[in-house]
């Protein structure tokens, strides 16, 4: 499977070059519904909820902001709106396009995408998962719920927590889809965690738009190993 709609995902940096580079990749929204996924409100009549205008905040902070060693990341919780998962690790489909969890075994499960650079890193990097399934609500069907000020808390295999604060909050149509804003290489350490959201259309199985939350590093602590 791949994120529809995407095609072809930023692929490996190579040495020089940013760990993310947008040649070649098509400036549409990731829209993470499952390819054949019925949207919740068919199901059940439930709707994710949707960024609201006073949660737009900014892209990035307003203040250098610390960093982090490369250390790949094991889990991610977001206490806001209830999530704790593991994180998947997923690259490029042979075609070039952006690997996904499985819609059937891992709706429930986020994956960090291993192209881009480890959270805690100066630059961007990425977290995605589903916003619903053929039975219901994924991982990120409240990520539309979260305002600025809020924390994502990554917990990377060295055994350190890199604490991110969102700043700001978005909703894009694949249409206006702000590629290089969201996946493009940035002078701070940062966050971007994207799920499907808007109309779901019945005709393609997908949604039409995506949201986008944007955070950025503002401490770590050590993980307290249970």
């Amino acid at each position: 499977m791949s994120w529809p709609d995407s095609q072809f995902a930023p692929g490996p940096a190579r040495p020089g070059q940013a760990r993310i580079r947008l040649a070649g990749f098509a400036g549409t929204a990731l829209l993470l519904g499952g390819v054949a996924a019925i949207g919740v409100a068919v199901l059940a009549q439930q709707h994710a909820p949707s960024p609201t205008g006073a949660a737009a905040g900014t892209v990035g902070p307003a203040a250098r902001t610390p960093s982090l060693r490369r250390s790949a990341p094991v889990s991610v919780a977001i206490p806001a709106i209830g999530v704790r998962s593991p994180l998947l690790r997923l690259g490029l489909n042979p075609d070039g396009s952006i690997q996904v969890p499985d819609i059937t075994t891992s709706a429930d499960d986020a994956a960090w995408y291993k192209n881009s650079v480890t959270p805690g890193e100066i630059g961007t990097a990425v977290i995605e998962g589903h916003v619903d399934s053929q039975v219901g609500p994924a991982v990120f069907f409240r990520l539309g719920a979260l305002r600025p000020g809020d924390h994502i808390d990554v917990t990377l295999a060295d055994g350190m927590t890199a604490v991110f604060r969102v700043t700001g909050v978005r909703e894009y149509t694949k249409n206006d889809f702000p590629t290089e804003m969201i996946y493009g290489p940035t002078n701070y350490a940062s966050l971007r965690v994207v799920t499907c959201g808007g109309t779901f259309d019945y005709a393609t199985g997908h949604y039409l738009s995506s949201v986008v939350v944007f955070a950025s590093l503002v401490s770590s602590q050590r993980s307290v190993m249970g």
